[in-house]
């Protein structure tokens, strides 16, 4: 905090805004700690989600390189409220055997060169920032066309999160049996909620090799637009009113209007219009 804003004194700011210089102090006392928690907010879940089975001490490693010394318990405290700690490896790794064998399936997907829809759908999950708290998105993408077929808005990361987006992609698409669906390695797809319905659906697990993020390039891709094109361009206050903006971008802009390079500059809905017989 600084005495001085510009030219003029808090003093005189507080004097001409006919409010005691006491009251503004109370204020920023108030709002600094917050905002600066969001920051270190905002810090731990990109570590988190770049590097999905840290805990907090390599969280806390990442964020010393990044020069800035944080007390291990609170990390673990930001960690446990924003469902972080749920990411980590060893809290899937203690489940029932059948869960834990079904939990990292081949990697399919780098093999398959679709020729149609539904051949292969590829998931991932990404968090946005609001005003006062972190919400979570996940997606489920046509391959062939990429086109967003469904995707779901959270509070944390949990396996119901994934699964209401490919419960969604399945209502939209109703896809035959023996489509391959490709994730990452994260406990949230390799849960047996999740694999569970898969199954019932007879859809074929596939999952990226540790550490190699271009194994799901479509998603990673559509999610670097999205924060692009939309997330860093708005600032959000509620749920709704981001769930709106995405009802927006992705159902109306994303899938029927952008035109994709890799769709011969054509937007996923033409694509699929044009190529189904």
């Amino acid at each position: 905090m600084t005495e001085q804003q510009g030219e003029i004194g808090i003093e005189q700011l507080c004097r001409l805004a006919q409010v005691p210089r006491a009251s503004y102090y109370r204020h920023w006392k108030r709002v600094a700690p917050r905002e600066a928690e969001g920051e270190l907010r905002d810090r731990l879940q990109r570590i988190c989600l770049a590097h999905r089975q840290y805990g907090y001490r390599r969280v806390y490693a990442a964020l010393k390189k990044e020069g800035l010394i944080v007390n291990k318990k609170k990390i673990r405290r930001l960690m446990r409220e924003d469902n972080l700690l749920a990411v980590r490896e060893r809290k899937w790794v203690t489940t029932t055997e059948s869960a834990h064998r079904l939990a990292v399936f081949p990697n399919l997907a780098r093999f398959l060169e679709p020729d149609g829809p539904d051949q292969l759908w590829v998931a991932d999950l990404t968090y946005i920032r609001l005003r006062s708290e972190f919400v979570y998105l996940a997606v489920v993408l046509d391959a062939w066309s990429r086109r967003v077929v469904g995707w779901a808005l959270g509070r944390d990361l949990t396996a119901s999160l994934p699964k209401r987006a490919l419960l969604a992609a399945i209502a939209e698409r109703r896809p035959d049996h023996g489509l391959i669906h490709h994730s990452d390695r994260g406990v949230q797809y390799a849960s047996r909620e999740y694999v569970t319905v898969l199954e019932q659906h007879q859809m074929i697990g596939s999952m990226s090799r540790p550490a190699n993020p271009w194994d799901n390039a479509q998603c990673e891709s559509f999610l670097k637009t999205l924060k692009q094109e939309e997330i860093r361009c708005q600032r959000y206050h509620t749920m709704e009113e981001l769930r709106r903006n995405l009802e927006l971008f992705i159902d109306e802009y994303y899938n029927c209007r952008r035109l994709h390079s890799a769709l011969d500059y054509r937007a996923p809905a033409e694509y699929e219009s044009t190529r189904v017989a």
